[in-house]
């Protein structure tokens, strides 16, 4: 039995390696003969190509199933893997965020404590008009701009006028219908600020430039490219901590300020109340008149 099987082997190993040998050029001969008879007979070239195409489909679909499943598959485990690490760092998230709760709630109960014993005074609650900037005056020798709210929705004389990026500029003519607002960039415009990261003050002054600068700031202020700076509410012409911008650049010109408000986007204005006097308004004229009237009088 085992010389019977040893001699088919022995007979088989030529014919194999004949095979192998010529397999490929067997192959290759196929492929020109079948190009060349799609050359002489396209028709029945296509009609051989779909039957084929046919009788091979169902063979691909079985066998694409356990593809698209294993896709499938894969994609679920990805996906529950990206939820999983969502779920911890959601959970890390919160912990922080538990954190800073108990850590908030305990500064509050130490700042209402504190102010109660200082008696400390809140500032007042700021109401707030909400007006379209219908014209724009800006140009070489002014920087202001004329909104449609006036006397008959609360516009007043020295309000701050604000954008959600901060401070814009104040309310400085006010009509029936309209009111003009002087920017932080005017030749005019003068504003107390303080440096958030010094504590330094100092007055924001406009040059009709885009970048107002600081002046009056106090000898060894440190001011760094990058400060915050904010409005200090000194002289009561606005309330504390408006945002302003940042500090653009320190040189030998001076201290340059870069806006949190691009003048050129501004579309809509909010005009805020707090109930501040640092800006005294003139007297009425017919006011001053009757005034002057009973002084001639007397005399």
């Amino acid at each position: 039995m085992k010389d019977h099987s040893h001699s088919i082997s022995r007979i088989a190993a030529p014919i194999r390696n004949v095979t192998q040998r010529f397999a490929f050029m067997v192959l290759l001969l196929a492929a020109v003969a079948l190009m060349m008879f799609g050359k002489v007979d396209g028709a029945l070239m296509e009609r051989l190509r779909a039957n084929v195409t046919d009788a091979v489909t169902p063979i691909l679909n079985v066998i694409s199933k356990p593809v698209v499943s294993f896709n499938n598959i894969r994609r679920e485990v990805q996906g529950l893997l990206a939820v999983r690490e969502e779920n911890h760092r959601l959970i890390e998230e919160k912990a922080r965020l538990l954190q800073w709760q108990a850590a908030a709630r305990k500064l509050d109960a130490e700042n209402k404590s504190l102010r109660g014993l200082l008696n400390f005074v809140s500032d007042p609650q700021a109401s707030f008009i909400t007006a379209r900037v219908i014209a724009d005056t800006g140009g070489a020798f002014a920087n202001s701009a004329v909104i449609n709210a006036g006397e008959r929705v609360g516009v007043r004389k020295g309000q701050a006028a604000i954008t959600g990026d901060g401070l814009v500029g104040r309310v400085t003519d006010v009509g029936e219908r309209s009111a003009r607002v002087l920017l932080i960039s005017d030749l005019n415009s003068r504003i107390p600020v303080v440096i958030q990261s010094s504590h330094a003050r100092a007055i924001l002054a406009g040059d009709n430039s885009r970048r107002p600068r600081l002046i009056h700031l106090a000898p060894g202020a440190l001011v760094s490219q990058g400060d915050r700076i904010v409005t200090s509410g000194h002289g009561g012409a606005f309330p504390p901590g408006l945002p302003v911008g940042v500090v653009a650049s320190v040189d030998d010109k001076g201290i340059s300020i870069e806006p949190f408000v691009d003048r050129s986007r501004i579309t809509y204005l909010r005009i805020l109340d707090y109930g501040l006097t640092g800006i005294v308004e003139a007297p009425p004229i017919e006011g001053a008149a009757i005034a002057m009237r009973g002084k001639k009088i007397r005399k």
